[in-house]
């Protein structure tokens, strides 16, 4: 079954006003009022940066999608789930306050800002889904209490699963400290001794105090690792490495999985925009100011997750000879999400680009 995707291209470094414009225009366009109805609790998932991000989806852009869905008649709120290693984002309270301070306030926005995994991220609900992997999967609760549901991803390379877009935004976005717990199951780390210059910092972010010193060195314990990555993240001397092939295989499958639990008791009721804007190598969960990695190229808005994402690969290979993931982490197969994704039936990889001028 071919599926739309509409696509509005984009100047390279588009200013901010500008960019709210065309979200607004491919809202229109592409049809999804469609997924919203009077008084509608309508959900619109962000991903507000950590804190010294900078090139994530900007608040006014997100705006538009708030008066959009108070046009319809519905009740929009912003919302996200608490991170799994420390940060700003950890918990419902630094979450929200951090929100406010990079412009995603009521009064900036016109919509408040809601947690959707509760205080400290264990508010969820099991969904089955009857995949490969999980038979049932824990979504944050107050995705399933949402009437309607948009979602807005920024793609990103990922250095774990390839690609960071719709179907890790959700996937990972939208499930339970649980649920990301066993996405990130297969993903166990190990310290080269001689790379460790015993900085401690994998040390300090270990959000399980998974990592003791032993000989002078850091010494991850598997038993009490969680597979978070964030080791991975705070490491500046290559010293953490991982098995790739086998992990990020299981990781983004599982991903997947949980993305469909978020959006299966949903038919008709949800759209989706990836903001092909800023696109860095790594993802904005990362607490550093990164350049992009490519010109900008522009906006996506579809129905079908699976087929907006498998856009963004060629959009992204089309117009600079290798696709966002492939430019960031060529050692994982990115198209492992996106196909396992059509696989279990959560959308379509072939689809018609409808280009609106």
């Amino acid at each position: 079954m071919t599926t739309n995707v509409y696509f509005i291209p984009v100047a390279d470094g588009l200013t901010t006003s500008e960019q709210a414009k065309a979200m607004a225009k491919i809202f229109e366009a592409s049809g999804a009022a469609q997924a919203i109805s009077s008084n509608d609790f309508v959900a619109i998932k962000v991903h507000v940066g950590e804190r010294k991000n900078t090139t994530h989806v900007k608040p006014e852009v997100i705006k538009e999608l708030v008066q959009k869905a108070k046009a319809m008649g519905g009740q929009p709120f912003l919302t996200e789930t608490s991170t799994l290693y420390k940060g700003e984002r950890e918990n419902a309270v630094k979450h929200i306050l951090h929100a406010h301070n990079h412009g995603f306030s009521i009064e900036n926005v016109g919509a408040p800002f809601i947690m959707a995994d509760g205080l400290a991220g264990n508010t969820e609900h099991e969904v089955i889904v009857d995949g490969e992997l999980h038979k049932s999967v824990k979504v944050a609760r107050e995705i399933l209490n949402a009437d309607s549901l948009l979602v807005v991803s920024h793609p990103t390379g990922h250095p774990a699963a390839g690609l960071g877009a719709c179907i890790k935004n959700m996937g990972m976005g939208l499930a339970s400290r649980m649920g990301k717990m066993r996405q990130h199951s297969a993903m166990l780390p190990e310290v080269r001794d001689k790379a460790c210059q015993f900085c401690q910092k994998c040390i300090k972010w270990c959000p399980q105090d998974a990592i003791v010193e032993q000989g002078g060195k850091a010494f991850i314990v598997t038993e009490k690792c969680i597979g978070c990555g964030e080791c991975l993240a705070v490491c500046r001397f290559d010293a953490v490495k991982y098995d790739w092939n086998a992990e990020s295989g299981f990781m983004q499958r599982s991903m997947a999985e949980h993305a469909y639990g978020t959006v299966i008791g949903k038919p008709g009721k949800c759209f989706y925009f990836n903001v092909l804007i800023d696109m860095t190598k790594d993802c904005d969960c990362f607490s550093v100011k990164q350049s992009k990695l490519i010109p900008d190229i522009g906006i996506l808005a579809s129905s079908d997750p699976v087929a907006i994402d498998k856009a963004t690969v060629d959009l992204t290979a089309k117009a600079h000879g290798k696709s966002l993931a492939e430019m960031s982490y060529a050692e994982h197969d990115a198209m492992i999400q996106i196909g396992h994704a059509a696989k279990i039936g959560m959308g379509s990889l072939e689809y018609k680009l409808i280009t609106i001028e």
